[in-house]
């Protein structure tokens, strides 16, 4: 790996943020400072903690942002549920982005399991 801009993970959680941003222009403008805020600061920390554990120096840490970027993820999802069922996101909008933060759950195990298993 050369940088954090060479995994895949991370290139998906980008574009998963700018997605977040476009659907969350159509909420209530009184949920600028509530959920909007909230959904949008759980997307930014998935890419940016894989690009920070990327830039340390030991396996282990990097892991341990990896697991925050998990978390993220995890926190993200709750936040678009509550966002669902108050009718701020469509169907086919909860649909996509629940697809994108799944693949996402996916590539972020699929990477902490493989540098576990390099032990470096």
């Amino acid at each position: 790996m050369k940088t954090h801009k060479d995994l895949n993970v991370w290139k998906e959680s980008i574009d998963l943020v700018t997605l977040i941003y476009e659907k969350t222009k159509s909420f209530p403008k009184d949920e600028l400072f509530g959920l909007t805020s909230q959904i949008r600061c759980s997307a930014i920390s998935i890419p940016s903690n894989i690009s920070e554990g990327a830039a340390r120096e030991s396996n282990k840490e990097f892991l341990r942002f990896l697991f925050i970027s998990q978390g993220s993820v995890s926190e993200l999802d709750t936040q678009l549920i509550i966002a669902y069922n108050l009718k701020f996101l469509s169907n086919e909008d909860n649909y996509l982005i629940s697809e994108k933060l799944g693949a996402i759950r996916k590539m972020l195990a699929g990477l902490i399991k493989f540098r576990k298993g390099k032990g470096i």
